[in-house]
């Protein structure tokens, strides 16, 4: 090893430690690594066209619902990049360019996509299609064609784009994109979204036709044409909170170029949403074209796209609440953004409630085993929505959501949401059951216990739960009956994601200390990142694993460890973006040795460990996409 190796005014420090047993953790850990290394390659070789294309025959864009499936299209692809970005083998990085070039290509001979993006959809679906687009730029910032695009995507947003209107602060429509504001929900101006998907959620609009209900609108052509119409006035114009989600591109933007416009215009669009905050008992879903809360609503803050009212309510508003106050945080450092995050989640919690599973409501299903398995009768749920008869829709609190933001925050007083949620649950916050959801989040709970201290086998549950999940994919994969040639139609463009087999939301915890990224257009927030020092590439090297088990405030704990024969080097970076401070690092029970810089360098002989304790403070510098050899040049 050179001295090049590592960046330039990094401290180093070398591991001597031995264990007298190699750790079941870091062995299985480096399973999953090589599962998946062998599982992606089985997905691309099944639904992939040469050039990176899914297999589709069908096509999009048409019908009623013809604004809708760009997303689905990215999405069994969004944790690729990730899992190169922990460690996943080198070639993973050329292979998620290609897909997400081949099936941008696609997209756009389908009408879907402008300059490369999407025409125009609400940001509850864009969000996560963007997911691919923001992970690629983090595991390449220099891609020059990946950056061209990240700043096209985000003019769009800005002042002097079509979607953004600076005197009011506001985005000029739920629907928006590349093509600017698209106003009401189709290209046809009385459409009523019918898909039976729809059903459980009822009616955006109660208000409007108390005595309709989905089957009668259904049923009577010129009655579902007055809603959609009235659909189309009330929740088809202005501006929307889900929109906060748009903010990941303006954040995406100015981390790969540094150009504080993109920052200026997430703080500017930000504080509008915190400002109209005031005087509401939560954070409004709406505004006007004119700047009102309920200008098209009655005076309601409820009623809007994505809003409280229709169709997922907390889930859709808060998540884009903290993308929002998150992005804004992280390019300012002023913490007081945050408080738009915690608004909704603790809005409902005020209204929480003791209930059984047979009261659980919709987005539910993701409870099941956890309720299933308990002994009590009741837990706690919140109300997820909220309409003219007042709050409703209970349900388990979304793990991820509180989870998140204490994470970003390490506020005690975020620490104590998550804990009174727990104290008022009835099933057990440890067990970590194998389970696998599209977003791949859901197991936020068993590691907040592991976390402090109350969940000790976690880690080899965790990964043997990854590793399983990973199996039944390619299992699925090597079993599905749709012909290989043709791909599924139109109303199957789901069929990817439920067997996408590549699994990160394990290894963001263990090796990073980090929970996984928020599905709605969330950027990654990992509390600490690696470097392969010898190939100058991110990620864990060969053969070396990480386990991180404490992220107090005061300190942070990983341990490292060398299943190989061979010397292995890495950079352990403080955040994703290097916006973190370490100040020391303690090497096992040795001295404490000063750091003051965002890196610290360590050389791995051959079948040995290492506990890094290190202490830090949070965001005390400026996010970069750099690599540490750049920064540090």
């Amino acid at each position: 090893m050179t001295h090049t190796d590592f960046p330039s005014g990094a401290p180093r420090v070398r591991a001597a430690r031995r264990p007298a047993a190699v750790p079941r953790w870091a062995v299985l850990e480096r399973e999953l690594f090589a599962a998946q290394d062998k599982a992606w390659r089985i997905f691309a070789d099944r639904y992939t066209e040469t050039d990176g294309r899914l297999v589709f025959r069908d096509t999009l864009g048409q019908g009623l619902d013809d604004r809708d499936g760009v997303d689905d299209f990215y999405e069994p692809f969004f944790n690729w990049p990730t899992l190169y970005l922990l460690g996943g083998s080198a070639d993973l990085l050329s292979a998620s360019r290609r897909h997400w070039d081949g099936v941008s290509d696609q997209l756009t001979g389908m009408g879907m996509l402008v300059d490369g993006m999407e025409r125009g959809y609400d940001w509850f679906h864009q969000g996560e299609g963007m997911l691919f687009f923001y992970a690629l730029c983090l595991a390449d910032p220099h891609d020059a064609r990946l950056r061209t695009l990240a700043l096209r995507f985000a003019d769009f947003y800005l002042p002097g784009g079509p979607n953004y209107d600076p005197g009011h602060r506001v985005i000029r429509a739920p629907h928006n994109g590349a093509g600017g504001p698209r106003p009401g929900f189709s290209d046809h101006d009385t459409y009523f979204p019918w898909s039976p998907s729809l059903r459980p959620y009822g009616l955006p609009l109660d208000w409007i036709d108390e005595a309709a209900s989905f089957d009668e609108l259904a049923a009577s052509p010129d009655r579902a044409r007055a809603y959609g119409r009235a659909m189309w006035d009330r929740m088809g114009r202005g501006d929307t909170a889900v929109n906060l989600a748009a903010t990941g591109l303006a954040a995406n933007a100015h981390l790969l170029s540094g150009e504080q416009r993109y920052a200026d215009w997430v703080t500017e669009y930000v504080g509008a949403w915190q400002e109209r905050s005031a005087g509401h008992p939560v954070l409004p879903d709406n505004v006007g074209l004119g700047g009102g809360v309920g200008e098209y609503l009655e005076g309601r803050w409820y009623g809007a796209h994505y809003g409280w009212c229709w169709p997922h309510g907390l889930s859709s508003v808060a998540s884009a609440a903290i993308v929002g106050a998150t992005n804004a945080t992280l390019l300012t450092g002023d913490t007081g953004y945050l408080d738009l995050a915690r608004n909704p989640l603790d809005a409902v919690l005020r209204h929480a409630e003791q209930k059984s599973a047979e009261q659980m409501g919709t987005l539910g299903e993701r409870w099941l085993p956890h309720l299933l398995a308990m002994d009590a009768d009741r837990t706690l749920m919140v109300p997820q929505r909220h309409d003219d008869s007042g709050w409703f829709d209970f349900t388990v609190m979304p793990g991820q959501l509180p989870v998140s933001l204490w994470h970003f925050s390490r506020d005690r007083a975020d620490a104590e949401r998550v804990e009174r949620l727990r104290e008022g649950s009835a099933w057990d916050w440890s067990t970590v059951h194998i389970q696998r959801i599209k977003e791949e989040a859901g197991h936020e709970e068993p590691w907040f216990e592991y976390l402090h201290g109350r969940n000790s086998g976690f880690p080899e549950e965790m990964l043997r739960c990854a590793l399983a999940s990973c199996a039944q994919r390619v299992e699925s994969i090597g079993n599905d009956t749709v012909d290989p040639a043709v791909g599924p139609d139109a109303l199957g463009i789901h069929h990817w994601q439920h067997l996408n087999p590549v699994v990160t939301e394990a290894l963001l915890q263990l090796t990073t200390g980090a929970p996984q990224v928020l599905y709605n257009g969330g950027l990654a927030q990992l509390h600490l990142r690696y470097f392969d020092a010898e190939g100058r590439r991110p990620g864990l090297p060969t053969d070396v694993a990480a386990l991180v088990s404490d992220i107090r405030p005061e300190h942070t704990v990983v341990e490292l460890v060398n299943l190989g024969t061979a010397v292995r080097s890495l950079v352990v970076q403080a955040g994703t973006y290097a916006e973190h401070l370490l100040h020391t690092v303690q090497v096992d029970e040795e001295d404490v040795r000063p750091v003051e810089g965002p890196y610290c360098a360590v050389e791995l002989p051959a079948g040995t460990w290492v506990r890094l304790t290190l202490t830090m403070t949070l965001r005390a510098a400026g996010a970069t996409y750099l690599s540490p050899w750049e920064v540090t040049a």
